[in-house]
């Protein structure tokens, strides 16, 4: 069952790949890069400030920090463990995708889709009362996911796992700063 499993994915990853373009690979080259989406960290931050009072912006912000440093730490940990080597270190697919990215660590679960997908749930559970355009922030960890695919570098396992995996976290993370809050607060 397990290798029927790899075997679709793999056949899935080749299929996406090979529907790129060349024209929109520097989009999708710019869209991958962590550097890129900084400023939506920042927008996040400044969100819990503006919505909060400032102890509990701040232990949201430490918080989200938290999911983050803790999403890739286990990912680092599974990756090591699990060593998947990426489609794009695998010879045998050389020559039927594309490769705009060449990272030589392992592939099983996508860093990028865990941390984007554990960070954006993470901030739409705290703000999500404060704003039903919160929701608009998931834009980012689904074209991040996307993103690699298109550059060769994951295959839709890897992302859908990783996502599942940083939702996951961010629940937790959010059960933990409910009760620091209240905690706080009492």
């Amino acid at each position: 069952m397990i290798d029927k499993l790899v075997q679709w994915d793999r056949d899935l990853f080749i299929w996406l790949n090979n529907l790129g373009i060349e024209r929109y690979d520097s989009f999708w080259v710019f869209v991958t890069q962590i550097e890129t989406w900084i400023p939506a960290y920042v927008f996040m931050f400044i969100l819990m400030f503006w919505f909060f009072p400032k102890r509990n912006a701040v232990i949201a912000t430490m918080s989200t920090i938290g999911v983050t440093l803790f999403t890739l730490g286990l990912t680092r940990v599974v990756k090591d463990y699990v060593q998947r080597l990426r489609p794009s270190n695998t010879p045998e697919l050389a020559e039927l995708i594309r490769v705009l990215q060449e990272p030589f660590d392992f592939s099983f679960w996508s860093g990028h889709s865990a941390t984007s997908f554990a960070v954006t749930v993470f901030v739409v559970l705290v703000l999500r009362d404060k704003s039903k355009y919160v929701y608009l922030f998931f834009i980012w960890p689904i074209l991040f996911a996307m993103s690699r695919v298109y550059v060769g570098v994951h295959y839709p396992g890897d992302l859908l796992v990783g996502a599942l995996a940083g939702t996951t976290i961010a629940f937790l993370f959010y059960t933990l700063l409910r009760k620091q809050i209240r905690t706080d607060d009492s």
